[in-house]
């Protein structure tokens, strides 16, 4: 557990979109564009595999966190009202409305932007 863990995140998709834009200025179309979605909650976590194991988390909130990435645009980072709410004091993020989210319904998203 750690309070920060939705800033963290958030900090890392910020990186991640910024190495992805330097890329792309640097290789032109030898590269992709990704779709970032963050969603926060609870999750459950364990290992998987009798041979090779490997570890793993299941549960609604990846699911939704799977559905902010895939309803979104690329080299933009979509986040759910839940991690707006834990990291707005500290972020700039821009609303980008209401989105039927498959399997969830009507969703309130938000583009995550920068730092304050």
């Amino acid at each position: 557990a750690d309070e920060k863990h939705a800033e963290n995140v958030v900090n890392a998709a910020l990186e991640i979109r910024e190495f992805m834009a330097n890329r792309s200025k640097e290789m032109g179309a030898k590269t992709f564009e990704i779709r970032i979605g963050i969603n926060s909650g609870s999750v459950v976590a364990g290992i998987v595999g009798v041979k090779k194991f490997a570890y793993d988390i299941w549960g609604d909130t990846v699911n939704t966190a799977s559905r902010m990435e895939s309803h979104g645009l690329a080299g933009r980072i979509q986040i759910s009202q839940q991690t707006k709410e834990r990291i707005e004091a500290a972020f700039v993020v821009e609303p980008r409305g209401m989105i039927d989210v498959k399997g969830k319904g009507e969703m309130e998203t938000w583009w995550l932007i920068a730092p304050k």
